[in-house]
């Protein structure tokens, strides 16, 4: 006999409505007590339940329950082939009991405990690829009718409507937590590595200007990390949720770089088979970074600055403007200012993104971060080949304390993975940095100092020695020393060369 709710025209309807809960309520908990909340209804019981597994304590616990003991019900656990419940946690199988009291495995502790009188019960497990995960019960008719084999089919199609939710809520969260994972891992890894004054004067002004929308220019030799700036004012400013988008200027030819940067509608040209998105499109309400500005041709300085003033672009092949809010990161090794001065690259557009210009020291005019940067690398480069011990020999680390170091940071980086690679895999040492090895070394080194004492030794006599063969004049010593005189007045006022 069936009662006026289980017509199933009527549970049809509201099956199909409580599937599309499943993609649209975000909230687990929420969704989990409309299923099940549904299901009691639909079904006339006078109480329900659904339990979830604890793969810690191999135990059952109760994540929702209707019924007028619904919160007392939920300060009891069931252990797994325990009760009705338990059992069918463990053996995967549906159970439908008439008559609890005349059935060995009904666990009557609950009911008894809580004053809750049960006569039969219907229970299904929750899975998820196989995996019992919980089990849907339901306990008694409000009507007083016996449960019947049909509502435990419907009982178990929302067992299942239940464990989808929760795969797709377990789903959600491991996507957030390995994304999170996946953040943490790029920050670490476009981390600027170093304790010198220098450094932290620049780090200083990013992150001063980071938290503005001024554009930002980089100034700096091939290889002193500028992108590595831009990264950080992106992740220090209030678009840090937001993408950071980064193009190399001199990778592409001006036809392919007004498509990357822009985007094209299908048909635009031959080969554009559908709308591509460019790459102001896809950093709409973050950032763009630009690096080599410097080499960007005279016509895609144009439309750059066009963009820049009106916050708006055309698809290659489109006539619709298309708004956009981007912060506009820039960079290049080349004197901006002098390719300005000899009509090489726009006076407007460089007055547009030279809002803010920050310079990216060479590595030469932070020596002091030369042992962090060895080591960091080390450190990257040891964990790759499984070399734990690995270790730079003193002698090595001085041959890179008097390197000039051209190629800058990443001339560095390279040096140190060779030296891994061709290396004993013990020690590095000073031979197995071969461009450095024929480089000019500070002949008053000595064994037996400290790292500091040898670095501070080194910068007090080469300063001296640049001072003499100027006459002392500090201008033309820092010229010589590749550096700006205020970092030269710095250091002799530190090492009281005066």
């Amino acid at each position: 006999m069936y009662s006026k709710t289980t017509n199933p025209d009527i549970s049809i309807d509201r099956l199909k409505e409580i599937s599309t809960w499943v993609s649209s309520v975000q909230d687990i908990d929420q969704l989990l007590e409309l299923i099940i909340e549904t299901a009691t209804r639909m079904m006339d019981a006078k109480a329900s339940s659904l339990l979830l597994v604890d793969k810690k304590t191999n135990k059952l616990f109760f994540k929702v329950a209707t019924g007028e003991k619904k919160v007392d019900v939920k300060k009891f656990e069931i252990g797994m082939g325990q009760g009705i419940a338990g059992y069918v946690a463990e053996k995967g199988e549906p159970l439908l009991i008439p008559d609890v009291s005349s059935d060995p495995r009904w666990y009557r502790e609950i009911s008894d405990s809580i004053g809750f009188k049960t006569c039969s019960i219907a229970c299904v497990p929750m899975k998820i690829k196989g995996e019992t995960i919980g089990v849907v019960e339901i306990i008694d008719k409000v009507t007083g009718d016996p449960i019947q084999k049909e509502d435990l089919k419907i009982l178990s199609v929302f067992a299942d409507l239940a464990a989808l939710a929760i795969g797709n809520a377990r789903k959600i969260a491991n996507n957030k937590k390995e994304l999170k994972n996946l953040k943490k891992e790029l920050d670490h890894r476009y981390e600027i590595i170093g304790e010198s004054d220098t450094l932290k004067k620049v780090i200083f002004d990013a992150v001063k200007v980071a938290n503005s929308k001024a554009s930002t220019l980089i100034l700096g030799e091939s290889g002193t990390g500028k992108e590595l700036l831009a990264r950080l004012i992106h992740r220090s400013g209030l678009r840090k949720d937001q993408p950071m988008i980064v193009l190399n200027c001199a990778a592409l030819p001006e036809t392919l770089l007004e498509d990357e940067l822009f985007g094209h509608e299908k048909g635009a040209y031959t080969g554009a088979v559908g709308r591509k998105i460019g790459k102001f499109e896809l950093a709409d309400g973050g950032t763009i970074f630009l690096d080599e500005i410097g080499e960007m041709s005279p016509g895609m300085q144009a439309k750059l600055l066009r963009i820049l003033q009106e916050g708006v672009f055309y698809r290659v092949g489109g006539n619709k403007s298309i708004p956009v809010d981007v912060r506009v990161i820039s960079a290049t090794n080349k004197n901006i200012a002098n390719e300005v001065s000899e009509g090489r690259f726009r006076e407007d557009l460089y007055y547009r993104l030279n809002v803010v210009e920050i310079h990216m020291p060479p590595l030469r005019e932070r020596m002091d971060d030369i042992p962090f940067l060895a080591q960091y690398f080390l450190n990257i480069f040891k964990q790759e080949r499984g070399l734990s011990h690995l270790a730079i020999s003193k002698g090595a680390m001085n041959c890179m304390l008097v390197y000039d170091w051209p190629g800058n940071v990443r001339e560095l980086k390279n040096a140190i993975e060779r030296a891994v690679v061709m290396g004993n895999g013990i020690e590095i040492l000073q031979e197995d940095l071969p461009n450095l090895a024929s480089n000019p070394k500070y002949p008053g080194m000595e064994v037996g100092l400290t790292l500091k004492e040898a670095i501070d030794s080194f910068k007090k006599e080469f300063i001296t020695l640049n001072l003499k063969h100027t006459s002392g004049n500090r201008s033309l010593a820092a010229q010589a020393m590749c550096i700006q005189r205020t970092y030269l007045s710095r250091l002799i006022s530190k090492y009281d060369l005066h």
